[in-house]
Parts: structure tokens; C-alpha cells; sequence
């Protein structure tokens, strides 16, 4: 039998520039008050703004809320043969 991961729905959810609720999450690659970098199925999710801090965060659904003043979402650009933060320090 194959293994095969299944893919998590992915949705953002922004309340007012201050909660982000994150689903689809499949892993927190950095995070600081300024700046939080996160994988998801489709791609690396940069979320940008000021006292940002992580409330909640759920590893086995891939849940995360997010909260602080958001003032940036977005994806970064696809790379080819993905793969983490190491791959991308030895290019």
C-alpha cells in the first residue's frame, strides 16, 4: 500500500488587519514580531506586521491564528524541486 499524504484545505481568514486565522498550515518555517514565514500545500505563506505573535497553533489539523497589525499577505514564488529552508541556503 502507498502512503500518500492528503492534501489539507488551505483558507486565510483576516478580522480587521489584527486576527488571521490559517488553515492547510504544514509548517511554521520562521517567526518574529515583524515577519512570519509558513508552509502550506500551495506554496510559502509571508505574512508581514508589527507585534505579531503566534495565539494558537494546532500541528495535527494545521491550524494556526495569528495575531498582532497585519500590513502584508502573500505567497512567495514558486520554486522548482521545492523543498525547506536548507535547500534554499545551498542554492
Amino acid at each position: 500500500m502507498e502512503n500518500k499524504q492528503l492534501a489539507v484545505p488551505h483558507s486565510i481568514i483576516v478580522e480587521e488587519r489584527k486576527n488571521v486565522s490559517i488553515s492547510g498550515v504544514t509548517d511554521v518555517e520562521s517567526f518574529d514580531e515583524e515577519t512570519v514565514v509558513l508552509m502550506t500545500d500551495l506554496g510559502e505563506l509571508i505574512i508581514k506586521g508589527f507585534g505579531l505573535h503566534i495565539s494558537k497553533i494546532d500541528v495535527q489539523s494545521g491550524d494556526l491564528a495569528l495575531e498582532g497589525e497585519i500590513y502584508n499577505i502573500g505567497y512567495s514564488d514558486p520554486q522548482p524541486g521545492g523543498g525547506g529552508l536548507l535547500s534554499r541556503l545551498f542554492r
